[in-house]
């Protein structure tokens, strides 16, 4: 049913439902109106009835018959079209319309009350009578009938049912009218709508503002809804995409330590009686392929958790205590490592601390087996600073060494996917996971000489969280675990 069609029914029910109580109101009152004027003009009349009432009691208490005929004529003259019953000494004088006579009105209480007889209803009022003369007194009784009234209340009430019966198609028609044009924006919307479907289009809904509250909170909460899920579906699509990328890289880069791995089994169990020396290499080997393939594992799933983050995962980060944090685990793990530490406290970032945290780890990581020195030494130095400097506020972070440095035509391809030197014992994806983080938070990041020609430097500046600005989101496309190429 429509909305108009359910407008009109509940207006044309509801209407004459409100006349019909306005009517009950009109009709009480004017009923009550009624009253008062019939009473008022009983009291009035009261008084020039009284006045001859007297005049005939005093006439009949001497015995005057052609003066109590004449006293009786302007009684009933001064009635007019009221009913009275006079009731004296002598006997009682009635006259007009009145109840019947075994209906004995109620005693003089001073106003009118009602009185019924035969089917009908009758205001009364008792005015008693005294002339002056000891004994001479009487009972005046006046009676209005109430059937002009009633006729009056029952027109009233006749005319009361008949606009309650007109209102209702009537309300109902120009509520059905007024709502259909009222709904007529909402029915443009529905059948803009109906077409749109997002597994089979692209198309989406396009609002024109109609200044019907309603209306445009509608269709803005339908164009939420419609960018929210061509957002969760680009981000179901790369999660599928990022699963499919991690089964294919850890298939072909687990294939060659697993053959090594197998090919060392094999040699153990082949040859029991292997030289200590023969079976110790060929165990260390076995150690190495392990700790390449759970580094590998571990490599992986980073760079999949950071192309699957959500913006909602980022908060404020002290950058100076988590890369102090950093350090103090790599000194604890390498004890024969110079690592240096500077930094002031409450350089705050963005971002999101797992990645942050594991971005550092893979810097220290990698400065420290490439970054050893000629005699072997190995050094690292990290450095954090505030930067106003340029036009936006950062905060940079190095990370220095002492080893050969990098080539200024490799400083791209160090960060790509798998890339790594023929001697290096890591899985070639730790450079990717930290171009990875820098691009997550928006960050520069660029590879430079050390300090004084020697070594290498890494270095990246952070934005810096500013507290009345909103923070910058996720970059939309993350493909880094995929993408061979991101760099190069």
């Amino acid at each position: 049913m429509r909305l108009s069609t359910r407008i009109a029914i509940v207006v044309g029910a509801v209407v004459p439902l409100l006349v019909v109580a306005a009517g009950w109101v009109l009709v009480g009152l004017v009923g009550r109106d009624l009253h008062a004027q019939a009473d008022r003009r009983l009291g009035e009349r009261a008084q020039g009835v009284a006045s001859a009432a007297r005049g005939l009691l005093r006439a009949a208490s001497n015995d005057r018959p052609r003066a109590e005929q004449a006293r009786q004529r302007k009684l009933f003259t001064a009635a007019l079209d009221i009913g009275i019953r006079l009731t004296g000494p002598d006997g009682t004088v009635m006259d007009g319309p009145q109840p019947d006579t075994s209906v004995r009105p109620p005693a003089g209480t001073g106003h009118p009350v009602t009185v019924h007889s035969r089917g009908q209803t009758w205001r009364a009022l008792t005015v008693p009578v005294t002339t002056g003369r000891p004994g001479v007194t009487g009972t005046l009784w006046l009676f209005s009938p109430e059937s002009a009234r009633q006729a009056q209340i029952q027109l009233v009430r006749g005319r009361v049912i008949t606009v309650a019966l007109l209102a209702a198609p009537l309300s109902a028609a120009l509520a059905w009218a007024l709502a259909a044009g009222a709904s007529r924006p909402l029915r443009r919307l529905q059948q803009r709508t109906s077409g749109l479907d997002p597994h089979t289009s692209a198309a989406r809904l396009e609002h024109t503002p109609t200044r019907i509250t309603e209306v445009d909170d509608l269709a803005h909460t339908l164009q939420t809804f419609l960018a929210r899920y061509d957002e969760q579906a680009a981000r179901t699509a790369e999660a599928l995409a990022t699963a499919r990328s991690f089964s294919a890289a850890a298939s072909h880069e687990l294939r060659t330590p697993l053959m090594s791995m197998q090919t060392n089994l094999d040699i153990l169990d082949a040859f029991h009686d292997l030289d200590p020396a023969d079976r110790a290499e060929t165990v260390d080997d076995l150690r190495r392929g392990h700790a390449r393939l759970l580094g590998l594992l571990v490599m992986l799933r980073a760079l999949a958790q950071g192309d699957l983050v959500e913006a909602d995962a980022f908060a404020s980060v002290d950058l100076a205590e988590l890369a102090d944090a950093a350090v103090s685990d790599l000194r604890r793990t390498h004890p024969g490592a110079e690592v240096l530490f500077e930094g002031a406290p409450g350089l705050t970032v963005h971002g999101w601390q797992p990645g942050l945290r594991s971005m550092l780890d893979n810097l220290l990581a990698n400065s420290l087996t490439h970054g050893r020195s000629a005699d072997g030494r190995a050094q690292v130095a990290v450095r954090l600073r505030a930067d106003h400097g340029s036009g936006t506020p950062a905060v940079v972070l190095t990370v220095d060494d002492q080893g050969p440095g990098v080539p200024p035509e490799q400083r791209q391809t160090v960060f790509r996917r798998f890339h790594r030197r023929a001697d290096s014992p890591g899985s070639g994806l730790g450079l990717t996971l930290v171009a990875q983080q820098v691009d997550l938070h928006r960050a520069q990041l660029r590879v430079l000489d050390g300090p004084g020609g020697t070594g290498a430097r890494f270095e990246i500046a952070f934005p810096i969280a500013q507290p009345d600005r909103a923070a910058v989101g996720v970059p939309q496309h993350r493909d880094w675990l995929s993408d061979t190429d991101r760099r190069g």
